[in-house]
């Protein structure tokens, strides 16, 4: 999404929910190699699938941290029983020297 999309969306979303927040933002990440899952279920069930990435996932491949995981919410948690929101978690990594 470009910077000129997200203005152009504003108002239309505003049209259907209201104001948005003065907290909203377009953010744009460079953050090179990553690993990532989609999560499907309740926030508080993300610990286990992000301890497997860390724990399990990254050594089997030889990878380390390469900065902080991020998470991007593709369900609207007010519209979506807690069980069937996803969810996709992105671990920036590096190989191995």
């Amino acid at each position: 999404i470009t910077a000129e999309m997200f203005t152009a969306a504003l108002p239309k979303t505003a049209t259907k929910l209201g104001d948005p927040p003065s907290t909203l933002r377009l953010e744009s990440y460079a953050e090179g190699l990553s690993l990532q899952i989609l999560h499907i279920g309740s926030y508080d069930d993300e610990g286990p699938v992000l301890a497997r990435l860390h724990n399990e996932v990254m050594p089997d491949k030889k990878m380390v941290f390469n900065g902080p995981h991020h998470e991007i919410y593709l369900s609207d948690p007010r519209k979506t029983e807690p069980s069937k929101l996803k969810t996709i978690l992105r671990q920036p990594v590096k190989l191995l020297d």
